[in-house]
């Protein structure tokens, strides 16, 4: 540096001083220049020669001094440089980019998705400590090609204070049975029939400074109907809490700290990851997922700890008020947690638990338990303008209650059928293919899945008469030891012509050995929904049916 700025003072700054006074004082001497206050033109006039010596010696001293000051400043420059050794290097982006993560913490990753709301521990230590940075957590590789991830690889608009967020899903569906009321039952994404509907439009970000982070997303669209009826949590007690809640479809804050890589601790309505499946569907590779995704939760209310092991590693503990649930259903909350392991760019393990939850309302004492555990496998990756990408992904549920009331008959048992109560289990299973062609422009995915859940606690109840999942309904009963068996189909098509945007068409067969897609009658009493929900209407019987066959096209939006 000091060599640079001595060549600098004698090849440039020297010469233009020099220069400089050479003209200023020439031009001093024989001229002043004025305005032309009609003009605006400049206009010369002769200058006064009785002060013109004395002005050139005032110039010439500031000259002198203006020398003197950059040679003091070259001598404490040199001086500086010795004392410290060599020269230090301008840092490099990337040194920067450590520099500016250690004073905030990174914007969140996803939502709704084993990656959900992740900050970014890009340092665990402060950048002048001379410790090694710890590396971000999943960062070494690309994993937009999973099920349940975003696509998007850059934010459209970000800060250091605020990520935001938006999207839209908006689609339309052709029942083959074509409901006269329009209605679609038994599904978590899929509500009307041939009718435009906005599924979600949601608008929110993270929020992140200083180690301090949020998150919030709203939910305006049928999901703020269709979710909070799925909950019949809200129904004890006072305050209405599906109301409370019915537009947001996560809402946390926490704290980040800089051990390990990365701990996070976050309070509030955050998205589950059982199921693989991702709640909002711009980020998964089908629009209707099976039913192992779409009949386990959504959301969990509670406080969740991440903590990073390593870059490859998250251990992630919940305490939670239940199953799906915005309150308590009894007087015990739910426990559980989620193992993520990815050891590389192709594979990713995910692992998700739940357990001690009493999650039937009005039932105390019966016991749920869960586990949820998905593999991801990126098989194949060109940069081919064919057949450019191949990956799957197999997810197995297992899950059982037991306890109750034997004299009041709510008494289950996961053993099986026995004094105890009938059998009270979930048994599942979903498996999907994808393919991308044309660098990523088109997808094709073909998959499906299958269940078996007697006692029929996680199947969807189909709106009947206005049926909630508080209401229950005698058309479509959810006893101890009702038995459940279904299984499903898809195939989805995939246009992305840009990573913020979604054109989707896929179609879905789905069956049940009971009655239990809507039907051509639907499953609106004429004239509306009359008495209580999901009440006996005289005279009247919802058309249920074993099988249903759909077309959905949807237009997914991300930002």
């Amino acid at each position: 540096m000091f060599r640079r700025l001595t060549m600098l003072h004698r090849q440039l700054i020297s010469p233009i001083l020099v220069a400089l006074a050479f003209v200023f004082l020439n031009q001093s001497a024989y001229s002043q220049t004025t305005t032309d206050p009609r003009t605006g033109s400049p206009e010369t006039a002769p200058a006064s020669t009785s002060n013109g010596s004395d002005t050139n010696a005032a110039l010439l001293r500031e000259l002198e001094a203006m020398k003197q000051r950059i040679e003091q400043l070259e001598a404490q420059l040199k001086a500086k440089s010795s004392a410290n050794g060599a020269p230090q290097p301008t840092p490099q982006p990337a040194e920067q980019l450590s520099a500016a993560a250690h004073d905030s913490v990174a914007p969140t990753v996803k939502a709704g998705s084993p990656d959900s709301s992740t900050a970014v521990a890009v340092s665990s230590a402060p950048v002048n400590s001379g410790s090694a940075e710890k590396s971000a957590p999943f960062a070494f590789a690309d994993f937009t090609w999973l099920n349940g991830n975003p696509r998007t690889k850059d934010a459209a608009f970000d800060s250091k204070f605020f990520t935001p967020e938006v999207r839209a899903d908006v689609d339309y569906t052709y029942d083959f049975r074509h409901p006269q009321d329009d209605t679609i039952g038994g599904s978590s994404e899929v509500f009307r029939a041939n009718e435009v509907q906005l599924t979600q439009l949601g608008v929110g970000g993270d929020f992140h400074y200083d180690n301090v982070r949020a998150r919030f997303m709203t939910q305006f669209g049928m999901y703020s109907t269709t979710t909070p009826r799925n909950d019949a949590s809200y129904s004890r007690g006072q305050w209405d809490l599906a109301d409370a809640y019915r537009y947001l479809s996560e809402a946390y804050g926490g704290y980040h700290w800089n051990a390990l890589h990365g701990i996070n601790v976050d309070a509030g309505i955050f998205m589950s990851y059982v199921g693989l499946f991702s709640y909002y569907n711009f980020d998964n590779w089908a629009y209707q997922p099976s039913y192992v995704s779409s009949n386990t939760p959504w959301f969990f209310t509670g406080v969740r700890t991440q903590i990073f092991l390593t870059d490859k590693l998250k251990i992630e503990p919940w305490f939670v008020n239940g199953w799906q649930s915005y309150g308590r259903f009894n007087n015990r909350p739910g426990v559980g947690g989620q193992i993520l392991w990815r050891p590389n760019g192709k594979l990713s393990i995910l692992g998700n638990q739940y357990a001690l939850g009493e999650d039937v309302l009005g039932v105390p004492g019966r016991v749920r338990y869960h586990t949820d555990d998905s593999v991801e496998y990126k098989y194949f990756d060109t940069k081919s303008r064919g057949l450019d990408k191949g990956a799957f992904s197999l997810t197995f549920d297992l899950g059982c209650e037991h306890g109750g009331n034997v004299q009041a008959g709510t008494s289950v048992s996961c053993a099986g059928d026995s004094a105890k109560g009938p059998k009270q289990s979930f048994i599942g299973y979903m498996a999907y293919n994808r393919l991308w062609f044309d660098r990523d422009l088109f997808a094709l995915t073909i998959g499906g899945g299958g269940i078996n859940n007697p006692g029929r606690y996680l199947v969807l109840l189909p709106p009947i008469n206005g049926a909630t999942a508080t209401s229950g309904t005698p058309y479509f009963t959810e006893n101890p030891g009702d038995k459940y068996k279904a299984w499903d189909t898809s195939a989805t098509v995939d246009y992305m012509p840009s990573q913020y945007i979604t054109w989707r068409m896929e179609y879905n067969h789905r069956a049940a050995d009971v009655p239990y897609f809507t039907g051509p009658g639907g499953i609106t009493p004429p004239g509306g929904n009359q008495g209580a929900p999901g009440s006996i209407v005289p005279g009247w019987t919802p058309d249920l049916r074993k099988t249903e066959n759909r077309i959905t096209g949807a237009i997914l939006v991300k930002f």
